[in-house]
């Protein structure tokens, strides 16, 4: 490697050391961000363990603990959402032709910005286990499994938020990263075992359920939290998160271009 291109990459590591710290400092700025991507997550939790956890039956000792891997995974597809959100602000508001007429590499502005929404989503993870813990959640297996489980989320969720970004960086208002946003996350979390038992569902719809790669990463997650093993799923859902990864990127890499 020669030190023109060593001189680059520190030049690029810089770079995206500023946009991560910009990022993280809107949280900061603007405390408002914080409730976003921590009240909808925590009353989820609440009203689906103490308003519709008496009503579902599950193979866990109790609701809890099957909601909350579930809750947690979404929560972190969620925060793909918001890297879509924050891009489609940056191109609306201007923010991004600024960027462009700046001596910065071009891709420190998605790069902060993921590892940025990486950040904030092992906050919310924390925060959500804490609050689980507090309403009865427990660990049953050893530390690497505890830990595991979130990290399921946190590395499935990655791919996601770079399919998201593509999206924000390609449609032309917050408001169509919204629609488009919602459209495509509820249908894939809600048929899916985040929330409910795959065999509680009708019969005609168990298959679209248990093909939702969704539905491995949640019971991948809730495997570790409960200390067992994850069997195929965990296989499936690196194979998922490699594809998604592998159509994500280019994609958000083409829309990063062609604003370029």
């Amino acid at each position: 490697m020669n030190p023109s291109l060593m001189t680059r990459v520190r030049w690029g590591v810089a770079d995206t050391l500023v946009m991560v710290g910009r990022n993280l400092l809107r949280y900061v700025r603007l405390p408002e961000n914080i409730v976003n991507i921590t009240v909808s997550p925590i009353m989820f939790l609440l009203l689906f363990t103490y308003v519709l956890g008496g009503a579902i039956r599950t193979s866990t000792p109790d609701y809890i603990t099957f909601v909350l891997p579930g809750i947690l995974v979404q929560t972190l597809l969620f925060g793909g959402f918001g890297t879509a959100l924050g891009l489609a602000q940056d191109v609306q508001s201007g923010l991004f032709d600024r960027y462009r007429s700046l001596p910065m590499a071009r891709s420190a502005v998605i790069v902060g910005r993921l590892i940025a929404d990486l950040l904030a989503n092992i906050f919310v993870a924390v925060l959500m286990i804490s609050i689980g813990t507090l309403i009865g959640f427990r660990f049953g297996g050893s530390v690497l499994q505890s830990i595991g489980s979130p990290a399921v989320g946190i590395l499935f969720a990655l791919p996601a938020a770079a399919i998201f970004a593509a999206v924000g960086l390609t449609v032309r208002s917050v408001e169509a990263v919204n629609v488009i946003g919602f459209t495509l996350i509820f249908p894939i979390t809600f048929v899916s075992s985040a929330f409910v038992p795959v065999e509680s569902m009708p019969g005609w719809l168990q298959p679209v359920a248990e093909a939702n790669p969704f539905t491995l990463a949640a019971n991948v997650s809730r495997a570790l939290a409960l200390g067992q093993d994850p069997g195929g799923d965990l296989v499936g859902v690196l194979i998922w998160t490699a594809g998604l990864a592998a159509v994500g990127v280019p994609l958000a890499v083409r829309a990063y271009g062609r604003r370029n």
